[in-house]
């Protein structure tokens, strides 16, 4: 493989720990109560492993890739402190505080307006605007047939311009997920080659979540089915995140469902729009009380062109390595911040 297709790759995973959005499950189901022992063998962590996260090491579990184009990954890690703190955390915050590439992100009200993307923008004398007005063979965006029809007929350059059509681009795009959930994903045209179709890249992450359709067989059913009505209690945040990938700006739009569940909360999160890159996202993360604090496990998965073809193995192997590399920094950031 070489050097460029690795940068890439390595790139391509690190844009995917988004940390806007988390999981953390607790058990509320009288007839299906979770604790972190379950937990621990449901995931295959042996003893040795055990033995780590106890002295504060970082242990990995098996997350299966059902698809050519997915990276996933899962890493636990023992953490001294509350659960409740935790969660705090991630209420006031969010985990994109701990992310230096995030440049700028916002809540997404349901009352949204072109207004609501003004902090995602092209600069001025920036190639990125012409290159987007102007969208060359190689599909350097993630954008529909449709996308780029409209773009085209645009025809402008000027960055201030850009900004605004690509504003209009992730309104709608909100607009139709919201409306229409995983089905109001458009696909993402690649010239010649065949659609790349996030719809489907989430809708299997999400079918893949097995702990959760087995304990909490409601928000998993919403989450599968969204916009189906999310089991009482449930809160729901839209997102928008603009962040470095390869040194551009990434427009990302996302979705948030949160659970109060006892002692902790339930957080789901998906990445429904990529602006460039990678196709789509879906991460979790579960914490449970544990001896004198909690156990986090973080699962990953990613959809991405850059792993399919030839070599995939081998960039399977790459990207997966590099992908648990970003979750554990991510969690050393998160027992730093939380300190």
């Amino acid at each position: 493989m070489s050097s460029q297709n690795e940068t890439a790759t390595r790139i391509f995973c690190r844009a995917t720990v988004v940390i806007i959005g988390l999981v953390a499950f607790i058990p509320i189901y009288a007839a299906n109560l979770l604790d972190s022992q379950e937990l621990i063998q449901l995931l295959g962590i042996g003893q040795q492993e055990l033995k780590n996260l106890d002295q504060g090491k970082t242990v990995f579990f098996n997350v299966a890739e059902d698809d050519k184009k997915e990276l996933a990954a899962g890493v636990a890690i023992y953490l001294p402190i509350a659960p409740s703190r935790i969660i705090q955390f991630i209420h006031k915050k969010g985990l994109s505080s701990l992310d230096p590439d995030v440049t700028a992100h916002g809540i997404i009200p349901l009352q949204a307006t072109l207004e609501t993307f003004k902090g995602f923008g092209f600069k001025a004398g920036d190639d990125e605007a012409e290159d987007f007005s102007q969208e060359a063979p190689e599909r350097r965006f993630n954008l529909s047939t449709q996308e780029f029809h409209t773009l085209k007929a645009t025809g402008s350059t000027r960055s201030d311009e850009a900004s605004q059509a690509y504003r209009k681009i992730l309104l709608e795009r909100w607009q139709n997920y919201r409306k229409n959930g995983l089905k109001g994903i458009a696909s993402y045209d690649r010239d010649n080659g065949p659609k790349a179709n996030p719809s489907a890249e989430l809708r299997l992450a999400t079918l893949d979540s097995k702990i959760l359709a087995r304990y909490f067989p409601e928000l998993y059913q919403a989450w599968l089915n969204y916009p189906a009505a999310l089991p009482a209690g449930a809160e729901e945040l839209y997102f928008w995140i603009n962040r470095k990938v390869e040194g551009r700006p990434t427009a990302i739009l996302g979705h948030r469902v949160m659970l109060s569940a006892g002692a902790g909360e339930v957080i789901l999160s998906r990445q429904f729009y990529v602006g460039h890159s990678y196709n789509a996202n879906q991460l979790s993360i579960a914490c449970l009380p544990y001896r004198d604090g909690s156990l986090v496990f973080y699962t990953n998965r990613n959809f991405t062109d850059q792993v399919a073809g030839f070599g995939s193995d081998l960039k399977h192997s790459i990207g997966r390595e590099q992908m648990q590399g970003e979750i554990i920094k991510q969690l050393t950031n998160l027992r730093k911040a939380l300190k």
